[in-house]
């Protein structure tokens, strides 16, 4: 008996205790499920009011550089005046004439014909002229014309001496002057796109002559210039030159001479 008094008394001791934390923990459950909840304050991001902008910026304009003036194209034919020939080829006594089997200069329909063969050098000098500066002009219908044949106008001319401004029938220009059958290249070949390509094709042929400079003009545009003391005056004349194995055949029309009043400026030499 005493000893289920003490087991009982022990499982008091136990039980009580547990039960005691049970009904506790019970009791916090439900409190915590009965109890009125506290409202969380929810702080809202305002929208953002936008700024109105009573004058709003334009867009600045970059004001571009000041165009820098380009210079006047200067004039290459200066001093050009008054007519002083022209000739439509209708009068055989003042051109030099001349057939043989290796080339010709001839008139025909206003036309100065001039033809060589394979390797031969023809010209024709106009008879009755002689000046100093002036701007002559020539028109050139090459009928016959391959590779490095040329032809051209001749200014400042004798029967042995002139300057020669050469066109070939592969499209360059270049000047020499010629004295007794030498040769002196004053300006050497330049491609020209004013220069008929072989035959047929038309050109006209202008030559500028002040002083000592005298400067080439196909088609009234400026290809190049010289210089030179040589020869001051004389007459005009054309030719043509067969380079290759075959002929040459050119014709001439419509020559005209104008004056030219011009002095060239003075070259101050630096000191």
């Amino acid at each position: 008996m005493k000893r289920c008094h003490q087991t009982y008394m022990m499982f008091l001791r136990i039980f009580i205790p547990v039960l005691v934390a049970v009904l506790t923990s019970s009791c916090a459950v439900l409190d915590a499920l009965n109890a009125t909840p506290i409202p969380t304050p929810t702080t809202e991001t305002p929208t953002p009011t936008p700024t109105i902008v009573w004058f709003p910026p334009s867009a600045t304009s970059t004001l571009g550089a000041a165009a820098t003036p380009k210079p006047p194209t200067p004039e290459m034919r200066p001093g050009v005046g008054s007519t002083i020939l022209t000739d439509d080829f209708s009068d055989p006594s003042v051109w030099d004439i001349a057939t043989s089997n290796q080339g010709s200069a001839e008139i025909n329909d206003n036309r100065l014909i001039l033809s060589s063969q394979s390797e031969v050098y023809m010209l024709s000098l106009r008879g009755d002229l002689m000046a100093d500066d002036y701007y002559a002009e020539i028109t050139a219908r090459p009928g016959l014309c391959r590779g490095d044949d040329s032809y051209g106008l001749l200014v400042r001319a004798n029967a042995v001496a002139y300057y020669r401004f050469s066109l070939t029938c592969n499209g360059d220009v270049f000047a020499e002057r010629i004295s007794v059958g030498k040769r002196e290249v004053l300006q050497t070949p330049l491609p020209s796109g004013d220069v008929p390509r072989g035959a047929p094709g038309e050109v006209r042929i202008g030559v500028w002559a002040s002083g000592p400079v005298l400067r080439l003009f196909l088609n009234g545009r400026y290809q190049f210039g010289i210089s030179n003391t040589a020869y001051p005056s004389g007459t005009v004349g054309v030719f043509v030159n067969s380079a290759g194995e075959t002929p040459i055949v050119v014709a001439f029309s419509r020559l005209a001479l104008q004056e030219v009043d011009y002095i060239l400026p003075t070259v101050t030499p630096k000191p």
